[in-house]
């Protein structure tokens, strides 16, 4: 195990393109840190530069304590697991798991012992004899999984190895990555552009956008507190609402931008919305253009002037498409955001 320190980390290409920008992040030791964003965004650069399979144009890579920007993947002492598994298919699971040990010269009781420990952690015993061919995309991930852990490392390195999944199972998976990761307590980076496996999985997330880290925090942090409108609208599903001041009636936009000086754009959760009435609170007449049940809530489009809205409540609510409403909410559930996106924290 082992603390991940960046310091001023780019990557820039052939053509003078920006790939990664002055990355400074530290991960702490036995920490996961999910690194999050849209594609494009550079998440997938950083991570192979902390792997050694991008060079770095700019800064630091530190592991435990040692730069290592000029060391090989191999002399890293990381373990790495791509969403393709990358499993050797004329192997069994048992010499998958085998491989990198005995290509270290580690002595046969040894690698006997880790393949043992791994198999029973990530529960494939029975699965050892078996080809890749042989095994579900589940069982494939968790072979990927072992294959890392019988290393040892001081770091795992996830590249979105949930991708190939269907949606059950990529929840299944979660969770035992995330029970992996807490038995294990191994320095660990997590590349993923679904923000729910962001949200379930992190310690601290980090929002990167056009290279850039947007946010740091814990996942509660993000969605309660967005530092900028564009972590504020890709946190949250269904995405945040956001109006222009200039857009609201002009009594509603005074009294904002009384207590937020400066405000160009407010943000609303879906389930930040109300039918109740309340003397304070911002009021919204709008029109029910869809209903979308989703399990145990619904999901409201709704047509205020020229935009739409969504709104997030519980159960099925007693309206229908076409009917007016009156929306509200109250002013502690606004997010207020400059011109330039920043957060303005109201007084």
């Amino acid at each position: 195990m082992a603390a991940i320190e960046l310091k001023g980390v780019s990557k820039t290409y052939p053509g003078k393109v920006q790939a990664v920008t002055g990355i400074d992040l530290a991960i702490a030791d036995g920490e996961l840190v999910v690194l999050v964003g849209p594609s494009g965004c550079g998440k997938s650069t950083l991570l192979r530069m902390i792997a050694g399979l991008e060079t770095i144009t700019e800064g630091t890579v530190s592991i435990d304590g040692r730069v290592v920007n000029k060391e090989e993947p191999a002399e890293r002492d990381i373990a790495m697991v791509f969403q393709n598994y990358a499993l050797y298919p004329h192997m069994s699971v048992r010499r998958n798991l085998e491989y990198g040990l005995r290509n270290r010269g580690t002595p046969r009781n040894l690698v006997n012992e880790r393949v043992t420990e791994a198999a029973r952690i990530l529960e494939i015993e029975q699965l050892l004899d078996r080809r890749p061919r042989q095994l579900s995309g589940g069982q494939r991930q968790r072979v990927a999984m072992g294959r890392a852990i019988v290393r040892q490392p001081k770091a795992f390195l996830f590249d979105e190895p949930l991708s190939n999944l269907d949606a059950k199972l990529r929840g299944q998976m979660r969770i035992e990555i995330k029970k992996l990761q807490r038995t294990l307590k191994t320095t660990s980076v997590y590349v993923t552009h679904d923000q729910l496996e962001a949200m379930t999985l992190a310690d601290r997330l980090v929002v990167m956008n056009a290279g850039r880290i947007e946010q740091v925090g814990s996942p509660t942090e993000l969605y309660d507190r967005p530092q900028t409108q564009f972590v504020a609208g890709f946190i949250g599903s269904p995405p945040m609402n956001f109006i222009a001041i200039a857009d609201l009636p002009g009594a509603e936009a005074a009294r904002i931008a009384a207590s937020a000086p400066g405000v160009a754009v407010v943000g609303i959760r879906p389930d930040s919305f109300s039918f109740a009435e309340g003397a304070p609170d911002l009021t919204l007449p709008a029109s029910v253009a869809l209903i979308e049940p989703v399990g145990a809530e619904s999901h409201l489009y709704l047509t205020w002037g020229k935009q739409t809205l969504i709104a997030a409540v519980q159960g099925r609510p007693d309206v229908t498409e076409g009917q007016e409403v009156t929306l509200t909410v109250a002013p502690t559930k606004l997010h207020c955001f400059r011109p330039d996106g920043q957060r303005i924290d109201k007084r």
